[in-house]
């Protein structure tokens, strides 16, 4: 049984060629280009199950892409571009507590030898570069999990061993 049709996207000359724009870039983060395929395979006249076989994607993404389209449609691009359109809305939840020049700092740190810093050990452990962190000012407190996963977003190491 068909249920409803889906609401049509009608796309202004601008909004079709900056959402081809973004298809087209290579930087272009490949959760954007599909949203954009979405949002064009819709103007297209495709119902949401024709979107869903042609870019493998589930039923409710296309839904909330074309819901979310819609919605913004009254915008002018000048004011909100297709990209930010489609980029994730911020979400709830407690603020970053640690600065990004604090992370960028404690990278740093973690790039120095623990000699350097009057630490007895060869490679710095997770509890040893949160205490000299703590140490240094660069944070009033931080757990040694918390630090080292910082660093792992932070840093890689070729070895893929940076923190133990």
């Amino acid at each position: 049984m068909r249920g409803p049709k889906p609401p049509l996207i009608v796309l202004s000359s601008e909004e079709r060629q900056e959402l081809d724009a973004l298809l087209r870039r290579h930087s272009t983060p490949q959760q954007i280009a599909v949203r954009a395929r979405i949002v064009l395979a819709a103007a297209a006249g495709k119902n949401n199950g024709q979107i869903v076989r042609e870019l493998e994607v589930s039923r409710e993404m296309v839904r909330l892409w074309r819901t979310r389209w819609l919605a913004l449609a009254p915008l002018p691009l000048a004011e909100l571009s297709a990209a930010e359109r489609l980029a994730d809305i911020p979400r709830s939840g407690r603020q970053a507590q640690i600065s990004a020049e604090a992370v960028c700092k404690v990278v740093a740190l973690a790039c120095e030898a623990p000699a350097t810093s009057g630490r007895p050990i060869s490679q710095w452990s997770a509890r040893e570069i949160a205490d000299e962190v703590i140490s240094r000012g660069i944070v009033e407190r931080i757990s040694p999990r918390h630090a080292a996963r910082l660093l792992k977003r932070g840093i890689s190491s070729p070895t893929g061993s940076a923190i133990g």
